[in-house]
């Protein structure tokens, strides 16, 4: 029992020594700051330990930036891909405009010359029968389109008008098997007939003889006989001429001027005083 209680006095003196020491080394260093250096060695000693214990704050807080700074640049990213698209698809888009524009302003051109009136009709149809050369385009009696009427473009005789309806019309192309239209040849005056072959790019020339002066490369224009076209549009340029001896005529192959596989606008014309509305299609 006394070693107890011994045992116990001897650790209440001790902690009060320690409470007075510790009250004394404060006022002392309050009054005199002599533990000044003592901590700033202290410090200089603990520094290291202090960046160690940091570095995992340190490190998880630079991890966390890089993967928002990389999540950041990801969006940024996505972001300018989806505007880089949208300017190029508005781009092609006043491309196409402009294109349409000039070809637009090129009917326009043409028909000038040749026709007291015209309107641009589009395309709405183009025939997928085999060997058969038919357009159908979005105008019709009620915009006064008539049967024979000659269908052109900026570059030259596409074909005429051989069906109509209220509101569309069928056109059939210079390149049906059949089709026909007197032409002339440009260079010389001669008068001639052109067939459609039922090819896409391709008309015939025939009964012409060896003796003809016609030669590759000639213009062929159109030459305003029986009423239906107006003369002088050009209608296709001669691409190959071949003689046989063993026949009697040449075989003649031309090219329509016409882009009869390009654009969705072709140009309907009413030509003046070679208008023949009554007429029948050729």
């Amino acid at each position: 029992m006394s070693t107890l209680l011994g045992r116990r006095f001897s650790s209440l003196t001790r902690l009060i020594f320690v409470i007075v020491l510790s009250v004394v080394l404060m006022v002392l260093d309050h009054q005199a700051q002599h533990l000044l250096r003592i901590r700033a060695v202290l410090s200089v000693l603990i520094y290291p330990i202090q960046v160690v214990a940091a570095v995992p704050v340190r490190a998880s807080a630079w991890v966390a930036e890089l993967f928002g700074s990389e999540r950041t640049l990801r969006q940024n990213n996505e972001r300018l891909q989806a505007e880089r698209l949208a300017h190029l698809a508005r781009l092609q888009k006043l491309e196409a405009l402009e294109a349409e524009n000039k070809r637009l302003r090129d009917l326009l051109g043409s028909a000038a010359r040749v026709a007291d009136r015209a309107v641009v009709a589009e395309l709405v149809e183009v025939s997928l029968e085999p060997f058969t050369r038919k357009i159908v385009v979005a105008k019709g009696s009620r915009d006064a389109v008539y049967l024979g009427q000659p269908v052109i473009d900026a570059y030259g005789i596409i074909g005429q008008v051989t069906e109509v309806s209220t509101y569309a019309s069928k056109a059939t192309l210079i390149t049906d098997p059949g089709h026909a239209i007197p032409v002339l040849v440009n260079r010389n005056g001669l008068r001639t007939i052109i067939f459609g072959t039922g090819a896409p790019d391709r008309v015939n020339v025939p009964y012409l003889t060896a003796t003809t002066d016609i030669r590759e490369g000639d213009l062929l224009v159109s030459s305003g006989m029986g009423g239906r076209f107006p003369p002088g549009y050009p209608v296709a340029q001669v691409t190959e001429i071949v003689k046989d001896p063993n026949e009697a005529f040449l075989k003649i192959s031309a090219k329509p001027m016409a882009r009869l596989n390009y654009g969705k606008e072709v140009l309907l014309i009413w030509p003046g005083e070679w208008q023949t509305a009554s007429a029948s299609p050729r």
